[in-house]
């Protein structure tokens, strides 16, 4: 198993009901089976990267709030403005920020279920052609669609849940 990329890499889909509404459920459920995968876990665990190089499970809570944060606002952009050019961000110097250290990773979660209960309402009924807006990335040089976003943090969402449970998995927490 790459322990980079537990569920494979981010691959974009053509639109879909069916797949509008998978997605929909990734974002709605992430708070939850980021909580499940967390419970239990010991300080000494939760200091523990995830694999080798890696982040700690503390600094990768405290990166999915940092990351869809950031996400919630540039669909906010995108609905809002044409094609609005976003601001991207240093994660991983994020990581090492005096936040991560000091604020307890129960305040990340909370931020999480608030905010994705916030996106959900924000995006849940988004018609076609507002799938279809875009932002431009200005790291990639491209624009982005919501659809295309939408996936890509469904992805990440449960990408780093796969990132804790598979360390859980190996090490028999």
């Amino acid at each position: 198993m790459d322990y980079r990329y537990p569920i494979g890499k981010y691959e974009p889909q053509s639109y879909s009901d069916l797949q509008k509404k998978e997605w929909l459920t990734d974002i709605e459920s992430l708070p939850i089976r980021l909580q499940e995968a967390l419970e239990g876990l010991s300080l000494e665990q939760l200091e523990t990267p995830y694999r080798d190089g890696g982040w700690t499970l503390i600094q990768l809570v405290h990166h999915i709030a940092d990351s869809h944060m950031n996400s919630y606002i540039r669909f906010k952009l995108g609905l809002t403005e044409e094609n609005p050019t976003i601001k991207p961000y240093e994660e991983k110097e994020w990581a090492e920020l005096a936040d991560i250290d000091s604020v307890p990773i129960s305040v990340s979660v909370s931020l999480i279920v608030a905010l994705h209960h916030r996106w959900i309402e924000t995006i849940k009924g988004l018609t076609l052609e507002q799938w279809q807006r875009t932002v431009m990335h200005p790291e990639h040089g491209k624009q982005m669609t919501l659809w295309f976003l939408l996936g890509m943090y469904a992805w990440h969402g449960k990408h780093h849940v796969a990132h804790i449970t598979a360390l859980r998995k190996r090490n028999n927490w």
